[in-house]
């Protein structure tokens, strides 16, 4: 497991430096640069996923006491060493909100790149248009223009409306994922209880049982005591 937690730390540093590189990405280079951190970045989750159920699986006690190893370059990009006193689960909650910063700073880029080639292509568009003549006057077709930004504006429109609509049901997706993990673990929890309940009482009836043979014996011996001292002193 800590050896899985500084894999997946490692994977988030690289994609938090490979983000400086988006803004300086050629135009041609940079979709191949956003395909690859958006794969790095699933596969981060992965990783957590995989943390976060072996996390749910350790007893409760090691749960609460563990320590991750002492040393560890925190996901801050400023390669401190520091020595983190936190538990397992808090150091995996901090790894998935820096992976979702990352993952909202790679959307945020990738939705300002659509709307500068957007405007781009309208004002290529608007430079390549042929002027018409009309009785000697020069002029441009104004209506048709304003119609496709009118038509492009509607489109960003309902892309942005589309996008919210998807943010909250990933959302709540998330908040259902949430409820589920957290029922999962209390059901470990109880489950390891369950199992230490029947431990004790599979020792109270070995006891129980030990108690019996010895009151047993022990009648025995009176009894044989008694006789002998019936018959000696009578």
């Amino acid at each position: 497991m800590e050896t899985l937690y500084h894999q997946t730390n490692k994977h988030i540093q690289e994609v938090q430096s490979m983000m400086g590189h988006l803004e300086k990405t050629d135009r041609q280079s940079v979709h191949l640069l956003e395909n690859d951190l958006q794969a790095r970045i699933d596969q981060i989750f992965n990783h957590l996923e995989r943390l976060e159920i072996l996390v749910s699986k350790e007893p409760l006690n090691r749960r609460q006491n563990a320590k991750f190893g002492a040393g560890v370059k925190l996901a801050t990009g400023r390669g401190e060493t520091v020595r983190d006193a936190s538990t397992p689960a808090a150091r995996v909650d901090q790894l998935k909100y820096d992976v979702q910063h990352l993952r909202t700073a790679l959307q945020n880029f990738q939705h300002r790149r659509y709307d500068r080639e957007a405007q781009e292509r309208e004002r290529e568009e608007l430079m390549s248009r042929t002027f018409t003549t009309n009785d000697a006057d020069t002029s441009i077709p104004m209506d048709e223009t304003l119609q496709q930004n009118s038509n492009l504006h509607n489109a960003h429109r309902g892309m942005d409306d589309l996008l919210g609509s998807s943010s909250s049901i990933l959302n709540g997706l998330r908040d259902q994922r949430s409820t589920l993990k957290g029922t999962h673990k209390k059901m470990l929890d109880v489950a390891n209880m369950l199992g230490l309940s029947n431990t004790v009482m599979r020792l109270i009836e070995r006891r129980a049982t030990t108690d019996k043979f010895i009151m047993i014996g022990g009648m025995l011996l009176t009894c044989v005591f008694m006789f002998l001292v019936i018959r000696y002193l009578g």
